[in-house]
């Protein structure tokens, strides 16, 4: 990444340690006084509500790990949909240290929001239906496993910030857009570093305020952003996964951009499986030895990413790859077997 994304790491990883030292003395006897005190029960309670996810990725900078909290007694956890989910199976690590396997129970990417669940019974967790809004100025925590701080039973680290405004997403993913466009709250700390997406975000009395999402830029300044979704966003679509209710949002024709079709897959050499199903996993059945992507990618692969942008299925693979422009290259990554392999490939220009 660039020398700007090199820095803002480096810098997080300089205030996670610094933090994460606070967070350590709430597992060991203290003396503590006046407003410092009214803080570390309230750490103590949503701690022991966030996990820490492992899964795929650890290739070419993509890490294998995320966080996520959890949403019943019996083990359903909520976090961000992303490469780290797509593994055949995801640990998840409690914070008492305790390993589960994880199962995906289902997702919404337009939101970016997933549900995992473990064989677990009398588990804490947050109510959705008690989670609040907050006020611009509100002072708030940021729960998170970034840089892969804990692995057991250590705990998560946290950050204290002022929530410092309230927005609709306008931020993009290397090249691309965000999906989610709806409302957000920013962070005036630098919280959504690698592995803290899908932690949370509360009042600093513990109150659940929304979900620490990914690593993104601003589409108007260019400066990366420190942001929460707001659980009023999420906590419909979590339910109704979590019951059996959910149906993905379909994409409205209407609002699709005219230059979605511009390419397609076979452009750059890939015969992809048939599209026969809503979710058909994007598989490649084969490569034409004249093509592009001969020597580079191999029949049984499976796309990942297109540049920065998760493809859950041959439909949203055929969408984004429709969305590249002439020239240049377009990175992909496919999972081979149990390894992530990334290609850059070259886009045909055309007229």
């Amino acid at each position: 990444m660039s020398g700007i994304t090199d820095e803002r790491r480096l810098f997080g990883r300089l205030r996670t340690a610094a933090l994460v030292a606070v967070v350590l003395t709430c597992h060991a006897p203290m003396t503590v006084r006046g407003q410092d005190a009214s803080a570390v029960e309230p750490i103590r309670h949503v701690a022991s509500r966030v996990v820490k996810i492992f899964g795929a990725g650890g290739l070419q900078g993509l890490s294998d790990f995320g966080s996520g909290f959890l949403i019943s007694a019996d083990g359903h956890i909520a976090t961000v949909w992303s490469h780290v989910l797509d593994a055949e199976f995801v640990t998840v690590v409690l914070d008492d240290g305790r390993r589960f396997e994880g199962k995906l129970v289902g997702a919404e990417p337009a939101l970016d929001v997933a549900v995992l669940k473990i064989d677990g019974e009398n588990l804490p967790y947050f109510e959705l239906t008690d989670a609040v809004p907050a006020s611009l100025g509100s002072r708030v925590l940021a729960f998170s496993n970034m840089f892969e701080v804990a692995n057991g039973d250590e705990p998560v680290s946290v950050q204290h910030g002022v929530l410092s405004a309230r927005i609709n997403m306008s931020a993009r993913r290397g090249a691309f857009e965000s999906r989610y466009d709806g409302p957000i709250y920013v962070v005036d700390a630098i919280t959504n570093n690698p592995g803290a997406a899908g932690g949370v975000l509360t009042t600093r009395d513990g109150r659940l305020l929304g979900m620490l999402g990914k690593e993104l830029r601003d589409a108007r300044t260019g400066t990366w952003l420190n942001y929460a979704l707001p659980i009023e966003v999420l906590r419909t679509p979590i339910t109704q996964i979590v019951t059996g209710d959910f149906s993905k949002k379909e994409t409205d024709p209407d609002n699709v951009p005219k230059r979605l079709n511009r390419y397609a897959p076979r452009d750059f050499g890939l015969v992809m499986i048939p599209d026969v199903v809503a979710r058909t996993p994007p598989y490649v059945d084969r490569i034409p030895a004249d093509g592009p992507a001969a020597g580079k990618i191999q029949p049984g692969d499976l796309i990942i990413f297109v540049g920065d942008t998760l493809v859950s299925s041959v439909r949203v693979l055929n969408e984004e790859i429709g969305k590249l422009e002439s020239g240049g290259n377009v990175r992909l990554v496919v999972r081979r077997g149990n390894e992530l392999v990334t290609v850059e490939l070259p886009i045909p220009r055309k007229n």
